[in-house]
């Protein structure tokens, strides 16, 4: 499942990448209608550099995708190249199209990447994982082109999640990946490269590896995690201790997840399901 090889090279357009703190900052997950207006004026303005004006419009169609709105998504990503109409430098020869000045020219690995990864998110989003499949791994390839191992985590760590059948030679790879990295913001892929990992081996029977999947996830999340993440993994660690046959210490754990989130529905579930055998959410 290797989608990197040896004859991958760094794009010739070179461009300093777009801050990714610019984009976590204007993201707002618990209200994607108002992060695409943010996105959506963002990407209008013309004071901003093109390339930032198109990474920004593929986040917008991320949110337009989690308002279900995605006809508008699609359209948003398929208008994107157009930001790049190619620019015939004064000086003539083979390596004239390859210049990408500040008003135009080829589109660079990360805005392809970042339009190939949000695709094949708006298929999962609307119904149709296997559709994704094809968009992920061209966004692997581009991510490598554009020297980001942040963007080839994230196409990764979506393909362990819906490439049927090879959920774990994706995680695999992706771990690999960020062995020896530094960056915190980098790093914190491995909470969702090791979370999903255990969710795969648990619903394949081997809980006892899950676990420590699951609580890899969760020294992760504790180092560069939110604080949604850190109540996630230590939920699935509950839920996987519940699995065990270790009732206990699951309910000790969930308990304590309670005690900080009180509203939390998966919690609540879990704790009717160890004190009284009442159906629990799944996750």
């Amino acid at each position: 499942m290797d989608a990197l090889t040896s004859s991958d090279r760094v794009d010739p357009v070179s461009l300093e990448p777009v801050d990714q703190a610019l984009i976590d900052r204007m993201w707002d997950f618990a209200d994607p209608d108002v992060s695409a207006e943010r996105f959506r004026a963002a990407s209008e303005d013309g004071l901003r550099p093109t390339v930032e004006r198109a990474v920004l419009a593929t986040q917008l169609a991320r949110a337009l995708g989690l308002q279900g709105r995605f006809g508008e998504a699609f359209a948003v990503l398929d208008g994107i190249a157009g930001s790049f109409e190619p620019v015939q430098e004064a000086v003539d020869g083979p390596d004239a199209a390859s210049v990408a000045p500040a008003g135009g020219g080829p589109v660079p690995a990360e805005v392809r990447a970042r339009v190939a990864i949000e695709r094949g998110r708006l298929h999962v989003a609307d119904g149709r994982p296997a559709d994704s499949v094809p968009d992920l791994t061209l966004a692997v390839r581009e991510a490598a082109q554009a020297g980001s191992p942040f963007l080839v985590l994230d196409a990764l760590h979506m393909l362990a999640l819906h490439d049927a059948g090879h959920e774990e030679e994706w995680a695999a790879e992706g771990l690999d990946l960020l062995e020896g990295r530094r960056d915190p913001r980098t790093l914190r892929w491995g909470i969702a490269l090791h979370h999903n990992l255990g969710w795969v081996k648990h619903d394949g029977g081997r809980t006892a590896a899950a676990l420590v999947e699951f609580e890899r996830a969760v020294e992760i999340a504790d180092r560069y995690g939110s604080a949604e993440q850190q109540q996630v993994t230590r939920w699935s660690v509950g839920r996987c201790l519940r699995t065990l046959g270790r009732t206990d210490e699951a309910l000790e754990l969930q308990r304590s997840l309670a005690a900080l989130r009180p509203d939390d529905p998966y919690v609540q579930a879990e704790i009717e399901a160890l004190t009284a055998g009442e159906p629990t959410i799944e996750a």
